[in-house]
């Protein structure tokens, strides 16, 4: 499965009343540690295809959603369950730990 991409406007369909785990990537195109972690997120999206999805939002079209969950630096991950936050990580991190990551919060 590809990586989603979510928008202030479709956050809440998207991301909160979604049936499975969110992980919604805060990035931009300046960022470099966002573009490091990028191919990252894309395999990672394939293995836990079915049981978390991956989307991103950037965070220059779309300021609004940042602001309401307090993201103040990027790239900032956080997993959304049941329309709640489960976890967040701020800054890149190696694909290894980001799954061990994921399979914490998922499962």
């Amino acid at each position: 499965m590809a990586i989603a991409t979510v928008t202030d406007s479709s956050f809440e369909q998207d991301v909160l009343k979604s049936e499975t785990p969110v992980l919604v990537d805060y990035w931009a195109e300046w960022c470099g540690p966002c573009r490091m972690i990028a191919p990252a997120l894309e395999d990672l999206s394939k293995e836990f295809d079915g049981k978390v999805t991956i989307a991103k939002l950037n965070i220059d079209h779309n300021p609004q959603t940042p602001s309401k969950y307090g993201v103040r630096g990027i790239p900032t991950l956080m997993v959304f369950k049941g329309g709640q936050i489960a976890a967040t990580k701020v800054g890149a991190m190696q694909k290894s730990d980001l799954a061990k990551w994921i399979k914490s919060v998922v499962g």
